[in-house]
C-alpha cells in the first residue's frame, strides 16, 4: 500500500517545510518536493494544511477493565485518533488494578483486539507489590505509575519506606501523581464542617491546594535525587511547582521531568461557577496566575510534555455532590485543537506544540520510531486545517460518556485526516473503520 500526502506544510523538529510525504505500508519512505505519485494507491492533497506527527499522550484513563460504563479502549482510542492522538499510554487504576504481570498482559491482549491507536500501559505501584514491580521488563511497558495522592481507584502509596525502596529498585521511568494526602484530608474536613458533603466546587483548588501539590512534588524530587531514580511528575497545576524544574540540559539527559495537561493550560478557578464538577480534576484547576506560570514554564522548557489525563466519568456521576462527584474529564478528542487555539491566540507556536506532544514524549519514554516525521519512521501523521471553524456539540463527541468540558466552544482549527501506521483511520469527520493500532516498542 502506498499513500502520498502532497502540498503539505510539514512540521518537524522546530521547522516547517512545504513538500510531500510518501508512505509505503507502515513507514514513511520519502519526504521531499514533487514526489512521484505514479503507482500510488491513495493521494491526499493537504492543500497547504499542516502535517504534524501524531501526538503521543503519556497519560490517559480508558477505564478498561472494570469501569467500562464510563469508557473502554475501543471507544476512547477512536476519539483519540479523531483528535490527532495516534499513541497513548494508559494508567493502572482500573478494576482490577494493573499491579500484577497477569493483569498487565490482559490489558495488552485487550488492546491488541480493540485499539484504533498505538498503545502501551503503565504498571502500577502500591504499598505491597515491589516484588511484582521487579519482575517487569522495562522494554515491555512505558513505565511505572505511583499515586502519591489518592484519586480514582485509590492506589495511594503512602508508606515512606516502601516509596524509597521502589525509587531505589527500578530503572523504569517513575511517573507520579503528586498531592499531599494529609493536607487534602485536613482541608476536606474543614469544609465538610461548614457545608457537609455539598461543598461548593469552587473550593476544590483550596482543598487540593497549592501547598498539597508543592509538598508532594518537592518530596518526590528530593527522593529521586537521593536514589538516582528517573522521575516524571505528571500534571503540574501550580506556578510554585514549576520552579522545582530546570531547563539547563537537553531532555534526553534530564533525570527529573514534568508534564502539564490541557485543562490546566485552558481553565482557571474562574470557570468553576459555569462548569461546576465538569472541570473537577485532581490536581485541581487553580488560578489564572498559576495558569500563566504553567505556560511560561512550558515555553521555556522547564515543563517537557503536554498530555490530557483523559479521565471520563458519566454525567450522572458528575452530577453528585462535591464529595461524591469523581474527578476527571474526557479530553483526547479536543486536546490538539485546543492547543491550536492557543497558537491562534499567540501563546505557542505550532513547532512547539509538536515538540511537547510528539517529539518529547518519544524522547522521554524511549518510544521507537514514532513522534517525528522522518524517513524510516512509522507513518503516524495528522493533517490540521488551521482555518476551519467548528463547534463542539453532543452530535460530534465520540467519547462513550457523551459529554465534553468544551461543549459549546468554537475552535478555529480542525483535524481533517489521521494516519496510524500508514493506514488512513480518520478522514474528514469520519472514522474509516480501519483498526491500525500497534503496541508501542521502546529503545531501552
Amino acid at each position: 500500500m502506498k499513500t502520498l500526502i502532497k502540498n503539505a506544510k510539514i512540521v518537524n523538529q522546530g521547522k516547517i517545510i512545504e513538500g510531500d510525504i510518501l508512505i509505503e505500508n507502515e513507514l514513511i519512505s520519502s519526504i521531499g518536493e514533487h514526489l512521484d505519485f505514479t503507482n500510488v494507491d491513495i493521494i491526499i492533497d493537504a492543500k497547504g494544511n499542516y502535517v504534524i506527527p501524531g501526538a503521543i499522550d503519556d497519560q490517559v484513563h480508558f477505564r478498561e477493565p472494570g469501569l467500562t460504563h464510563k469508557a473502554n479502549i475501543e471507544t476512547e482510542s477512536k476519539a483519540a485518533i479523531a483528535g490527532g492522538i495516534t499513541s497513548f499510554i494508559e494508567m493502572p487504576n482500573t478494576n482490577p488494578q494493573t499491579t500484577t504481570l497477569e493483569e498487565l498482559n490482559k490489558k495488552f491482549d485487550r488492546a491488541l483486539e480493540t485499539s484504533y491507536a498505538n498503545y502501551s500501559f503503565m504498571f502500577g505501584g502500591t504499598n505491597d507489590n515491589l516484588d511484582e514491580i521487579l519482575k517487569v521488563n522495562p522494554k515491555d511497558v512505558a513505565g511505572l505509575k505511583l499515586f502519591l495522592g489518592s484519586s480514582t481507584g485509590n492506589m495511594l502509596v503512602d508508606d515512606p519506606e516502601v516509596l524509597e525502596r521502589i525509587f531505589a529498585s527500578t530503572d523504569m521511568v517513575i511517573s507520579v501523581h503528586c498531592e499531599d494526602e494529609a493536607t487534602i484530608k485536613k482541608n476536606t474536613a474543614h469544609y465538610k464542617t461548614i457545608y457537609g458533603d455539598d461543598i461548593p466546587v469552587k473550593y476544590h483548588p483550596i482543598i487540593r491546594s497549592e501547598e498539597a501539590c508543592y509538598l508532594s512534588s518537592s518530596k518526590a524530587i528530593e527522593l529521586a535525587k537521593k536514589t538516582g531514580a528517573r522521575l516524571h511528575v505528571f500534571h503540574l497545576s501550580t506556578g510554585k511547582e514549576t520552579h522545582l524544574f530546570d531547563n539547563a540540559i537537553p531532555l534526553k539527559d534530564k533525570k527529573i521531568t514534568a508534564e502539564v495537561c490541557i485543562h490546566h493550560l485552558w481553565f482557571s478557578d474562574k470557570d468553576y461557577d459555569e462548569k461546576g464538577t465538569h472541570i473537577k480534576w485532581n490536581p485541581a484547576v487553580k488560578t489564572s496566575d498559576d495558569r500563566a506560570q504553567l505556560w511560561e514554564a512550558l515555553l521555556d522548557d522547564r515543563i517537557d510534555v503536554i498530555a490530557t489525563d483523559h479521565a471520563p466519568h458519566t454525567l450522572e456521576e458528575k452530577a453528585n455532590v462535591y464529595t461524591k462527584a469523581p474527578s476527571g474529564g474526557p479530553l483526547v478528542q479536543h486536546a490538539m485543537v485546543a492547543l491550536f487555539e492557543a497558537y491562534h491566540n499567540g501563546k505557542i507556536s505550532i513547532e512547539k506544540i509538536v515538540e511537547k506532544t510528539a517529539h518529547n514524549p518519544a524522547i522521554l519514554f524511549d518510544v521507537e520510531k514514532r513522534g517525528y516525521i522522518k524517513e524510516g519512521y512509522y507513518a503516524d501523521l495528522v493533517i490540521v486545517d488551521a482555518n476551519a471553524p467548528w463547534t463542539v456539540a453532543k452530535d460530534n463527541i465520540l467519547y462513550k460518556c457523551g459529554w465534553s468540558p468544551f461543549e459549546g466552544t468554537t475552535f478555529k482549527s480542525k483535524i481533517t485526516h489521521t494516519i496510524v501506521n500508514g493506514s488512513l483511520v480518520y478522514n474528514n469527520d469520519q472514522l474509516t473503520g480501519v483498526k491500525a493500532g500497534k503496541r508501542l516498542t521502546f529503545n531501552r
